[in-house]
């Protein structure tokens, strides 16, 4: 029995391991593929999010708030330097 354990727990880290370092091109392969099949309902989401092509700067978004480029340019931030101490 423990030995089945840790061949799915070793399964399941070359897995999360692929796909984390996979390309998003194979990614995106990959899901496409794999939505053909009769899928969880959790699994199938998680797919969809993956086969749908993006930016290619994995920010899917975060940015949205932000605002315009020439206001954020036109901010002056004065540079304080600290002395370090001598001891």
């Amino acid at each position: 029995m423990q030995v089945v354990l840790v061949a799915l727990l070793v399964a399941g880290c070359f897995v999360y391991a692929a796909w984390t370092l996979m390309p998003r091109a194979a990614k995106q392969a990959l899901a496409t593929a794999l939505l053909k099949r009769p899928l969880p309902p959790f699994a199938a989401a998680f797919l969809r999010r993956h086969a749908v092509a993006t930016t290619g700067c994995a920010c899917d978004g975060c940015d949205a708030g932000a605002r315009p480029a020439e206001a954020s340019a036109a901010v002056e931030k004065p540079i304080t330097f600290h002395r370090r101490r001598q001891s």
